[in-house]
């Protein structure tokens, strides 16, 4: 029997909540630690999950010699903090998405973890889902011939009160990194980093994205119409269309139930989530990905690695770059794109 690999979750909201209890359920996972930058909160999500240590900093999670793999679960613009404190103490980490404010953050902590040989992973869990794993497959195989579209939205409808974290500029606010992330990804995953990245922009008077529209372009051809928003339920589906045939995805194209193929001359097929998988809130695969890697001594998952995971964080750089879109953070615009 393998030892268990030993978690530590670092903060303590609600998609910290859906990940331990998925971790909870996954053999040869075991939380042993939460940490918070209040103790009382540490405690309280230690008490709900039975977990056997709270620490009240940061720092003491990172500095527990009993914890394998951190999972950062803050807000994306505490990831760069978080996640390079992990990191230096010896720590590998699974880090949520967006990974970081922007890609001289991203490029940081990736360089950070490869000066020390530890595992860094984003915690795309789109990408470690059994369903999405064989449409890229299909994809990939050639089941569509040439790939010539692809098309996806992500849209919450809010809404979301003055002072929330979505409209501060400080915490990374707007639709992009909270949602349009999604859709990036997901073009990203089959088309790989674009040429061109056009993109128009709704802001809200804090300067943040509250609806945002992209158009990447490819040297191949290919085009990706993606839209994100936090004013608007928009229908979370997704498609992609190719010179043989097209598959479209629908509601929560991000953690599907099913996809439909079409080809022509042949009849519709259908592929479900009861086929691959299923169960849980579904990052049950991102932490079982990362501990496969983590107990082979690898430092990246083949599955989301960090060159993919950097050339996200440029797209929306780009992006934001064409709306107008400015975090403190920042320390000048991103670089032009074409």
């Amino acid at each position: 029997m393998e030892r268990p690999v030993r978690w530590g979750v670092l903060a303590t909201g609600g998609i910290a909540s859906a990940f331990t209890a998925d971790l909870q359920g996954l053999p040869g996972a075991e939380v042993v630690a939460v940490a918070s930058r209040t103790l009382a909160s540490a405690k309280g999500f230690a008490g709900r999950f039975g977990i056997p240590r709270a620490h009240g900093s940061w720092a003491e999670l990172a500095a527990d010699p009993d914890v394998d793999v951190v999972y950062v679960a803050t807000p994306h613009a505490a990831h760069r903090a978080a996640a390079g404190l992990c990191l230096e103490a010896g720590r590998a980490v699974l880090c949520e998405k967006a990974f970081t404010l922007n890609a001289r953050e991203a490029a940081e902590l990736a360089g950070l973890a490869r000066s020390r040989g530890s595992f860094l992973m984003e915690a795309m869990w789109m990408y470690c889902d059994p369903l999405v794993r064989r449409l890229t497959e299909l994809v990939r195989d050639g089941a569509l011939g040439e790939i010539r579209t692809v098309q996806a939205d992500f849209g919450l409808a809010g809404p979301f009160g003055a002072g929330h974290r979505l409209l501060d500029p400080a915490q990374g606010g707007g639709a992009l990194l909270d949602l349009g992330v999604y859709p990036v990804s997901f073009a990203q995953l089959l088309l790989g980093e674009p040429d061109r990245v056009r993109a128009d922009a709704r802001l809200s008077p804090e300067g943040v994205d509250l609806d945002t529209s992209m158009l990447l372009g490819w040297e191949s051809g290919a085009t990706a119409l993606l839209s994100c928003s936090v004013t608007a339920d928009t229908p979370r589906t997704a498609a992609v269309t190719g010179t043989a045939g097209r598959i479209e995805i629908p509601r929560g194209f991000f953690q599907p139930e099913r996809f439909v193929l079409h080809r022509d001359g042949r009849e519709p097929e259908e592929f479900t989530a009861g086929q691959y998988g299923g169960g849980l809130h579904g990052m049950q695969y991102e932490a079982a990905e990362v501990m496969r890697a983590v107990r082979a001594g690898e430092t990246e998952s083949p599955l989301v690695p960090l060159e993919g995971t950097l050339a996200v964080m440029r797209t929306l750089d780009a992006v934001r770059e064409r709306t107008g879109v400015r975090y403190p953070a920042d320390t000048g615009p991103a670089g032009d794109r074409g």
